[in-house]
C-alpha cells in the first residue's frame, strides 16, 4: 500500500512541476507590467547610467542599513561604467560625458571638518594622494586626470555609448582619520562618489545628469581579505533566522544613486577652465602656484607656500629658498622660478639664403662680413657633437634629422672635408653661416669657409 502511494507521488511531481512553472509563465507579463507601474508611480527615472565596484560587499551589514565593501590600501579595484541601454539618450547631447570619482567621508560630522582633515593627510604625507587612477588597466578613458589640489578626486570623459571602465587606488586608510587607531573595525568609513555630467550650450562640462556611490571601509594591504572572511565566519555562525536579518555578500558592489556632492561642479568648471601658464608669473593666482609647484616636482614644499602668488614667489631670493628647502631644493627651485636653462656649449648663427641651383645639398657659408642686413638664427649646442648640430638645423628647417646624412666642410682651397664631433668641438663660439636649402629625397651640410 505504502509502495503505491510512493509511486503516485513520483508520478505527479513532474506535473506539478510542469503546471507551476506554467503558471508563472503566464504571470510574467503581468507581473513586469506591474513593476513598471510601480516604477513609473514612485516618479523614478531610468538613467543609462549604472557603476560597479568590482570588490565583494560585507555580509555582517543588517538588512535596512547601507551596504559595507572592505578594500586594500593601495590596490587597484576596478569601477564598470555600464551601459544599461533602456533609455534613449534625449539629455546627452554630447559624444563624451565627463565622471568625477571621489573619496569622501561617510560620516555626516567628519564631512563638516573634510578641509582640516584632508589638509592634515597631506602634510603628514607629502606629495601622496588619497585617491589614484589606474591608467594602464583602464578602458575606454579620454583625458584622465588627477587634480594638484585635490587629492581625493579623479576625473576623465568616457563614450556613453560605450562600455568604460576605471581602476582606482585609494591610498589612505580608514583608521588615518580616527583620534585612536585600534585597527580597521575603528576605522571611520568612507564613501566612493561618482558623478557624471554633460555639456551646456557653452561646450562646458557643467550639466549634472547622474550621481551614485556606496559605502567602504580600508584596510591595510590584505587587510580587507582578512575582515571578508571573519564577517563571514562570524554569520555562518548564527542561526538560519538571524541570518534573515542581514544583506547577502555579493561578489560586486553596486553604486546606488544619490544626490551630487556639493563642490562637484567647482571642480568640474576649474577642470575646464583655460590651461594655466607653464611659467611662474608675477600675476600667477595662489591655486596656480600650488599647480605649478606640483608639476615641476616640488610638492614635498606645496603646503609651505599654500598661501604664495607667483609675486611671492618670486620675490624671494636664493638663500631664502635655500634656508626653506634646504641646498639642494632650493637651488633648484630658484633656478626654475627664474627659468634658467643650460648655458649652451657653443653658438651659432645661420641664415636661409635663395635657392638657385637644384642641387640636393645644404650650403654654408661662413662669411662675417657679407650679408649683415640679413636676419640669422641662433642655434644652442649643449652637446659639441654632430648628432646635436644636425637634430638643430633639422629642428630649425622642418627637415627629419634622418634624412641629413653627412654634412662637409669646403675650403677655400675646394677640397671636401667630412665633419666628424672633433671638428664641431674646435668651431669657434659665434660664428656665422649663410645656409642654403634644396629639399630632396636626402640632404647633405656642405660648409664652405671664405678667406
Amino acid at each position: 500500500m505504502r509502495k503505491n502511494v510512493h509511486l503516485r507521488r513520483l508520478r505527479t511531481q513532474p506535473l506539478f512541476s510542469f503546471l507551476l512553472l506554467s503558471f508563472r509563465d503566464a504571470l510574467a507579463p503581468f507581473l513586469k507590467n506591474e513593476e513598471v507601474r510601480l516604477t513609473a508611480g514612485n516618479g523614478a527615472k531610468r538613467t543609462p547610467f549604472q557603476y560597479i565596484l568590482c570588490a565583494a560587499s560585507s555580509p555582517a551589514v543588517r538588512q535596512q542599513e547601507e551596504s559595507l565593501t572592505y578594500l586594500n590600501q593601495g590596490q587597484s579595484y576596478e569601477i564598470r561604467m555600464l551601459n544599461r541601454k533602456l533609455v534613449e539618450y534625449t539629455d546627452i547631447s554630447s559624444k563624451y560625458v565627463k565622471s568625477i570619482v571621489r573619496v569622501v567621508f561617510h560620516d555626516r560630522r567628519l564631512q563638516y571638518m573634510e578641509h582640516q582633515q584632508l589638509e592634515g593627510w597631506r602634510w603628514s604625507r607629502p606629495g601622496d594622494r588619497i585617491l589614484d587612477i589606474d591608467i594602464p588597466l583602464s578602458v575606454g578613458l579620454v583625458e584622465p586626470r588627477s587634480h594638484p589640489l585635490h587629492l581625493n578626486t579623479i576625473e576623465f570623459l568616457w563614450d556613453p555609448v560605450k562600455n568604460a571602465s576605471v581602476f582606482i587606488q585609494v591610498n589612505c586608510i580608514s583608521t588615518e582619520f580616527t583620534p585612536r587607531k585600534h585597527g580597521g573595525e575603528k576605522g571611520v568609513p568612507f564613501c566612493i562618489q561618482v558623478d557624471t555630467f554633460t555639456t551646456n550650450e557653452h561646450g562646458e562640462y557643467m550639466e549634472h545628469v547622474h550621481s551614485s556611490s556606496c559605502q567602504v571601509k580600508v584596510f591595510k594591504p590584505k587587510g580587507a581579505d582578512r575582515k571578508l572572511k571573519t564577517d563571514r565566519e562570524k554569520i555562518d555562525k548564527k542561526a538560519l533566522q538571524d541570518r534573515e536579518k542581514y544583506q547577502p555578500s555579493h561578489d560586486n558592489t553596486l553604486l546606488k544613486e544619490c544626490s551630487p556632492w556639493p563642490d562637484a561642479l567647482t571642480v568640474t568648471s576649474h577642470s575646464s577652465s583655460s590651461t594655466p601658464s607653464p611659467h611662474l608669473l608675477p600675476s600667477t593666482p595662489p591655486q596656480d602656484a600650488q599647480q605649478w609647484l606640483h608639476r615641476h616636482r616640488f610638492s614635498p614644499f606645496s603646503r609651505l607656500f599654500c598661501s604664495f602668488s607667483g609675486a611671492d614667489l618670486l620675490r624671494m631670493s636664493r638663500e631664502d629658498l635655500i634656508q626653506i628647502c634646504g641646498p639642494a631644493d632650493g637651488i633648484r627651485l630658484y633656478n626654475t622660478m627664474k627659468g634658467r636653462c643650460i648655458q649652451p656649449r657653443l653658438t651659432i648663427y645661420v641664415c636661409q639664403q635663395q635657392k638657385r641651383s637644384p642641387d640636393i645639398s645644404v650650403i654654408l657659408l661662413l662669411n662675417n662680413r657679407a650679408f649683415y642686413n640679413i636676419i640669422y638664427h641662433a642655434l644652442y649646442l649643449e652637446e659639441l657633437t654632430l648628432l646635436d648640430l644636425s637634430k638643430k638645423i633639422a629642428s630649425l628647417y622642418s627637415i627629419p634629422p634622418q634624412q641629413i646624412t653627412h654634412i662637409y666642410r669646403q675650403k677655400p682651397s675646394g677640397i671636401h672635408v667630412l665633419v666628424s664631433d672633433e671638428m664641431v668641438q674646435n668651431f669657434r663660439d659665434e660664428t656665422s653661416f649663410i645656409l642654403s636649402i634644396i629639399r630632396g629625397h636626402y640632404f647633405k651640410v656642405n660648409l664652405i669657409t671664405h678667406c
